[in-house]
């Protein structure tokens, strides 16, 4: 499973790159593979693990905020391994 999530503390003001820092440290402590981007962090791993790491990254920003808002899009795939790799040499290779 590779899920798309971003968490947003509402009272925190324009920046919000401590929070983020925060939960980064959380996903690279987990071990599983994962990508942070400009707009959300992607993580690769079993479904249950997936959710548990988000929800752990939900609950720590949700510790030092009265309102949070967690986008999470998930992508499960059949067969699918290596997918954060595999999926962009998949369309580099298209160009």
């Amino acid at each position: 499973m590779l899920a798309s999530f971003s968490i947003v503390p509402l009272d925190k003001g324009e920046s919000v790159s401590e929070q983020v820092a925060q939960c980064v440290r959380i996903v690279r402590d987990s071990g599983l593979p994962y990508r942070l981007t400009p707009m959300a962090t992607v993580v690769e791993g079993e479904g249950d693990e997936v959710m548990e790491l988000i929800m752990r990254c939900h609950a720590a920003v949700r510790s030092s905020s009265s309102r949070v808002l967690t986008r999470i899009e998930i992508d499960d795939r059949d067969g699918a391994e290596d997918a954060l790799e595999s999926k962009m040499r998949s369309v580099e290779s298209q160009l």
